[in-house]
């Protein structure tokens, strides 16, 4: 007789391979699995509420619509200008936007920084009469190393910081100890170098036109600005509700909303950003949060914490490994949203079972798993939206001229890293 701890894996095993088969109906797949398990009482209806992150939601709506006015507001590509200035040939003009696309990220959502930054590069190519290509990889590759950064700089990194309860600042230093950010500058230093070795053929100069681009309104900035220092000083806040952070980021939205439509006296100042807010990761995400509580309730995740514990032989070092490589490999083809969501509670459980702190293995989980979908094309959002520009403007991206920077990337970026995390909080 089959067990029903079983019934779920297989459900939450179908639901996978229909995400990645049907990918563009991923939010509807989820939220069917969603209602399945809710139907069949493997989630019960009193775990229902407990079982989605209100928090990672709000987040993630707010700021996406606080980034398309600040988009609108031409600030980036007054930045870029700026940036542009400064550097002296075309290999240098490629690893400055890369270095800039992740300074963005670490604070913006990994695909709006490629929005943002992508645009410049293109008319710069245009310029020089460059491919482009590797211009934009290069940003989106950034971007997806960048996003791990800090809590607000990618969807994985926020689910991170809600499920642990971490604030602002444990990013920087958590434990009394150097925390991620560290490693992924450390990991982005050791990437600038492998992409200026790439581009080491590109030494034509770059023409210095001294004309900056004006920046239509400062506000969105001023907003922008404001979200990371609440975020930062709601970290001191003892016993704050869950869901402070995902109402600082509604809240400043919303402010930047009523400025805007005051400022334009039209609808569309309102419905554009709002149409910015990617509410098919959001479904994606409620969908998955049940789906996670399902299988958890059912003892997959246990199951899944005690095989890795098998695998590992109860040896810290080996399993450490074993998830920073695995998430690597799987964010390589997965989607790394529905990967964290699934592994959050499975590493939790893991470090129970072996009496240890789970922050090893939290960041071992969340840099292999934001670095991992840079290994090929379809690994993370970002690099889909990047080679879409491209497509959009002529020109065909082969997955080998993908994988000749993103592998070499990285590993250049994960390999440190993973030392760092090992010999940090080992």
């Amino acid at each position: 007789m089959i067990s029903p701890m079983l019934y779920a894996l297989i459900l939450f095993a179908v639901t996978y391979v229909l995400m990645l088969t049907f990918s563009k109906y991923r939010p509807y797949i989820a939220l069917g699995s969603a209602l399945v398990f809710i139907l069949t009482g493997m989630l019960p209806l009193d775990q229902i509420l407990g079982a989605i992150d209100f928090n990672v939601l709000m987040m993630i709506a707010g700021t996406m619509g606080l980034v398309q006015l600040f988009i609108d507001s031409k600030m980036p590509a007054r930045l870029a200008d700026m940036i542009m200035a400064k550097v002296p040939n075309v290999q240098m003009a490629a690893v400055a936007l890369a270095l800039f696309a992740g300074i963005i990220s670490a604070f913006v959502d990994n695909v709006a920084t490629v929005l943002m930054v992508a645009p410049i590069a293109m008319e710069i190519c245009k310029k020089l009469k460059t491919n482009p290509v590797p211009f934009i990889i290069g940003i989106a590759v950034s971007s997806n190393l960048q996003g791990a950064a800090t809590l607000v700089g990618d969807t994985t990194a926020i689910m991170l910081g809600s499920y642990a309860n971490m604030s602002f600042l444990d990013f920087f230093f958590y434990k009394g100890r150097p925390g991620i950010f560290w490693a992924v500058e450390l990991g982005a230093v050791a990437s600038a170098c492998i992409l200026a070795f790439l581009f080491r053929k590109e030494k034509g100069a770059i023409p210095k036109s001294g004309n900056l681009t004006p920046v239509t309104d400062y506000v969105p900035t001023v907003l922008l600005v404001g979200m990371i220092v609440l975020l930062i000083s709601a970290s001191f806040i003892p016993n704050k509700p869950d869901i402070t952070n995902g109402l600082i980021c509604l809240s400043l939205m919303a402010i930047g909303l009523v400025y805007n439509y005051f400022k334009k006296k039209d609808t569309a100042a309102v419905t554009g950003p709002l149409k910015a807010i990617d509410f098919e990761t959001i479904g994606l995400l409620f969908g998955l949060f049940l789906v996670i509580g399902g299988i958890t309730h059912m003892g997959v995740v246990d199951a899944a914490a005690n095989l890795l514990a098998h695998m590992g032989g109860g040896n810290v070092f080996v399993i450490y490994t074993v998830i920073v490589w695995a998430s690597v490999l799987f964010s390589a083809f997965i989607d790394n949203i529905p990967y964290v969501a699934t592994m959050l509670p499975v590493v939790t459980s893991l470090a129970a079972g072996l009496g240890i702190d789970p922050t090893l293995l939290y960041f071992g989980l969340l840099s292999g798993a934001t670095l991992g979908g840079n290994c090929t094309p379809i690994g993370a959002s970002a690099n889909i939206t990047g080679i879409g520009i491209l497509r959009r403007a002529g020109y065909e991206v082969k997955t080998s001229d993908f994988c000749r920077i993103g592998i070499p990337f990285t590993l250049a970026a994960i390999i440190p890293a993973y030392i760092y995390f090992w010999v940090l909080f080992a």
